[in-house]
């Protein structure tokens, strides 16, 4: 039986979160609203802005703060978890090696050079991190998955997640002319969106102005680069802990023992653990189209949640100081995956 002082203690904490918990759930239903009325912002996205506008106005009174911003992380990793429901494997396995092999080429190849050009342009590890996940996998909600894993700070994952949006929303226009100028057939067309555009819902948006074959493709394509999300979130957090274990070395004398104390993530975090859990349930054929569904609002909703809390951290002045070392990034990235993609989809399909 709970104390006097504990039954005490918890009413205290719910009334400090309650003002800002309503509005991060009236902001969560605006942004998924808008979100189904059109397709180049998805509800991620609108939630990130909805936190910023809060965060930079008269509006985000000291009462707020403890509730928007309660739980953020726990509600991205939350929403990872749960992405893995939208992934069967026998549908991604029904591509064939060719296509497989394509999409793993694809991703590492855009991982590694996205990474490369951020440190090289003067991101931090961490912001080149998040912009060569967003834009390689699977645009905001990798950026949610790996933000955590890298100990990014807001303004970098607001940063990268703008720049998803805004190169994801100008190939909703480019790819289609290019598409139409090289002559691809539905099939390969669809593949190609699938390769080289950010976010899921831009992807459907590019492959729907090519009719049903194109879009059932690119779909299936690209939640193949979703599921790259496990072993690259893996290998990322493998990278942290021994970036951590030098810098302990690194305070250690050779004579005893150091007193830095510095705290490393697990090989394989929890989060990645439950998204591969969650793609096998969905694998085994057993949940019904409703439940399905269900996921996918949850899904949706969480993700909304983590991001205006995210949001709702970040100063605008200081991301637009750097705002422009993302952009560039952007593009290179951009560039670098359109083309290489496209190359791959002539060679394969």
């Amino acid at each position: 039986m709970p104390s006097p002082h504990a039954r005490s203690v918890l009413p205290a904490r719910t009334r400090s979160l309650a003002p800002g918990l309503a509005v991060a759930a009236a902001a969560v239903a605006v942004a998924v609203w808008l979100g189904t009325l059109q397709s180049v912002l998805g509800p991620l996205v609108i939630a990130l802005v909805l936190g910023v506008l809060l965060a930079n106005s008269s509006l985000y009174t000291p009462a707020l703060q403890p509730g928007v911003t309660a739980g953020t992380k726990k509600l991205l990793r939350a929403g990872v978890v749960l992405l893995g429901l939208q992934l069967a494997l026998p549908d991604i396995v029904a591509l064939g090696l060719p296509v497989l092999g394509l999409i793993v080429a694809c991703v590492a190849l855009s991982y590694v050079l996205t990474l490369h050009l951020g440190l090289r342009l003067g991101l931090s590890r961490a912001g080149a991190t998040l912009m060569a996940a967003g834009f390689s996998i699977c645009g905001a909600s990798a950026i949610a998955g790996l933000q955590s894993v890298v100990k990014a700070d807001d303004d970098e994952t607001a940063g990268a997640v703008a720049m998803v949006t805004l190169y994801g929303s100008l190939m909703i226009i480019v790819l289609p002319v290019l598409g139409g100028l090289l002559g691809l057939d539905d099939e390969r067309f669809g593949m190609w969106a699938g390769l080289a555009v950010h976010e899921v819902a831009q992807v459907v948006a590019v492959a729907g102005t090519a009719g049903v074959t194109a879009l059932a493709v690119a779909t299936v394509v690209k939640l193949g680069r979703v599921l790259m999300l496990a072993p690259v979130a893996a290998l990322a957090s493998l990278g942290e802990r021994r970036r951590a274990a030098a810098l302990v070395g690194a305070d250690r004398p050779d004579d005893g023992p150091s007193g830095a104390s510095t705290s490393r993530p697990p090989v394989v975090p929890l989060f990645v653990l439950g998204f591969l859990v969650m793609v096998a349930v969905r694998s085994l054929g057993i949940l019904s189209e409703p439940v399905l569904e269900a996921g996918r609002t949850v899904t949706t909703v969480l993700l909304a949640a983590g991001m205006f809390g995210l949001g709702a951290g970040i100063d605008v002045r200081r991301l637009l100081r750097t705002g422009g070392r993302f952009a560039a990034v952007g593009a290179g990235s951009t560039v670098l995956l359109a083309g290489g993609s496209l190359l791959g989809v002539l060679l394969v399909a």
